[in-house]
C-alpha cells in the first residue's frame, strides 16, 4: 500500500528526491545504528592491533609475510574510514551549518582520511613518508566519537580548560613566589662539594678525586659552608679506607704516599674546601640556581617523587629548618591545587553530561527522520526520472 506525502513537506521532500545519491546515504546512516556501531569498534579495534604490531626497524622494507598482512589490513581499515566518510558527506553535506565538516571529531576524522590519502598518492621510491605515518597513531581517536562515555569525558576536559586556566594561573604565582624563595635562598648551594685543599711539596696521588663524593652510596656529599648551619660539613668526613684496612697516616712531603700492606694516607682529612664548583644532583638536573631549574625542582616535589632527596641535599647544604619550605610546598601545591582542580572537573560534569546526552538525542532523532524522509519516498507515487531512480 502506498503512503501519500504530506503537502506541508513537499519542498523538503522535493529537495531530497533530487538527490538520490544522498536519500540512500542517510538510509545506510540511519537505520540500525546498533550494527554499524559495532562494526565501527571493531575496525578501530583491529587497527589499534595492527598498529601495535608493526615494527618500524624490522618492518622498513616490509618484506616479511607478517609485515605484508599488516599491511592488507592497513589497506583494509583505510578503504573503511574513507567509505565512511563518503557516505557521511552525501548524507549530511560537506560545508555549511549541520553538516559533515561542522562537526569537530569529523573534521578530525577528515584529516585522518586524508593524511591517509596523500600517503597513497605520495607512496614513490627515494621519499621518506614517516612523517605522514605518524598520523595513523590517531586513528584509535575515532574510538571518542563512537563512544558516549568516552565522548562526554572529552568534552569534558575540554569544557573544563576555560576554567583550569584560572587555577593554573594560581598555581603560576605559587611556583613563581617559591621558586624566588629558592633562588634567593639556595643559589648555587647544590653544586657544593669538599675539594682537596693544596699542601705544599705534597703530590696527590691520581686515584684521589679532585673532590669528595661517597664510594658505597649514590648520593652526592653537599657540603655546608662555615657561614650557613647545614649538617654536612669537610671535617666530619669519614677516613679513606683500602679495602677493609682504615687509613690513618697523614700525607708525607716529597713522598708518593702509596699505601702498603698495613698502612696507607687518609687523603679525607684534606678535602677541608667547601666551593660551589661540583655539579647539581641528579645529574645537573636539580638545582635552584635560576627560576627555571627551580621550577623543575618544584614540579618534582609537588609530584611526589623523589622530593625528600632534594630536601635533604638542601638541609645538608643550608639548614635543618628547610624542611619548613618542602612542607608548605607540598600541602600547597600537591594536596590544595590538585584537589582544587578536581572541585573544577567535577563541578562541569554535570552540566557537561546532560549538553552532550542531548546533542546525542537531536543527533539520533535526526537521523531517524531523515531514514524515514527517504523510506516514505521510495513508497511514494514516482513523479519524475530521479524518484524511479531512489526506487
Amino acid at each position: 500500500m502506498d503512503v501519500p506525502l504530506d503537502l506541508s513537506n513537499r519542498s523538503n521532500v522535493e529537495s531530497n528526491v533530487s538527490k538520490p545519491i544522498a536519500l540512500e546515504a542517510v538510509q545506510i546512516k540511519g537505520s540500525r545504528p546498533d550494527p554499524n556501531q559495532s562494526s565501527y569498534m571493531l575496525v578501530i579495534l583491529l587497527n589499534c592491533v595492527t598498529l601495535g604490531m608493526y615494527q618500524p626497524c624490522v618492518d622498513e622494507s616490509c618484506d616479511s609475510n607478517r609485515c605484508k598482512i599488516l599491511q592488507m589490513f592497513d589497506d583494509f581499515i583505510f578503504a573503511f574510514f574513507a567509505l565512511e566518510m563518503s557516505v557521511k558527506m552525501i548524507a549530511m553535506g560537506v560545508y555549511g551549518k549541520g553538516t559533515y565538516l561542522a562537526d569537530s571529531w569529523n573534521r578530525l576524522d577528515f584529516f585522518i582520511v586524508l593524511a591517509g590519502a596523500f600517503e597513497y598518492c605520495l607512496n614513490v621510491d627515494n621519499m621518506n613518508l614517516s612523517a605522514i605515518r605518524t598520523i595513523r597513531v590517531l586513528r584509535p581517536l575515532r574510538a571518542i566519537n563512537r563512544i558516549p562515555s568516552m565522548r562526554i569525558l572529552v568534552m569534558l576536559l575540554l569544557d573544563t580548560l576555560p576554567m583550569l586556566g584560572n587555577v593554573l594561573l594560581l598555581c603560576f604565582f605559587v611556583f613563581f613566589i617559591f621558586g624566588i624563595v629558592g633562588v634567593q635562598l639556595w643559589e648555587g648551594i647544590l653544586r657544593q662539594r669538599c675539594f682537596l685543599k693544596p699542601i705544599p711539596n705534597v703530590t696527590y696521588p691520581k686515584q684521589v678525586s679532585a673532590y669528595y663524593y661517597h664510594m658505597e652510596s649514590e648520593r652526592d656529599y653537599i657540603c655546608s659552608r662555615p657561614e650557613d648551619s647545614g649538617m654536612h660539613r669537610c671535617s666530619d668526613l669519614p677516613p679513606t679506607k683500602e679495602g677493609n684496612m682504615t687509613c690513618t697516616l697523614p700525607a708525607s712531603t716529597w713522598n708518593p704516599n702509596l699505601p702498603t700492606s698495613n698502612s696507607c694516607v687518609n687523603w679525607n682529612q684534606y678535602y677541608t674546601e667547601c666551593k660551589p664548583q661540583g655539579l647539581n644532583p641528579f645529574q645537573g638536573t636539580i638545582s635552584f640556581d635560576n627560576i627555571g631549574l627551580a621550577w623543575v625542582a618544584i614540579f618534582l616535589v609537588i609530584s611526589l617523587e623523589g622530593w625528600s632527596d632534594i630536601m635533604y641535599y638542601v638541609q645538608d647544604a643550608h639548614s635543618f629548618w628547610d624542611w619548613i619550605y618542602f612542607v608548605l610546598l607540598i600541602v600547597i601545591g600537591s594536596f590544595f591545587m590538585i584537589n582544587l582542580c578536581l572541585v573544577v572537573i567535577a563541578t562541569q560534569f554535570s552540566e557537561t553530561k546532560k549538553r552532550e546526552m542531548e546533542r546525542m538525542k537531536m543527533e539520533r532523532a535526526r537521523f531517524q527522520s531523515s531514514s524515514t524522509l527517504a523510506s516514505s519516498t521510495n513508497n511514494s507515487e514516482p513523479t519524475s526520472c530521479y524518484t524511479e531512480i531512489v526506487k
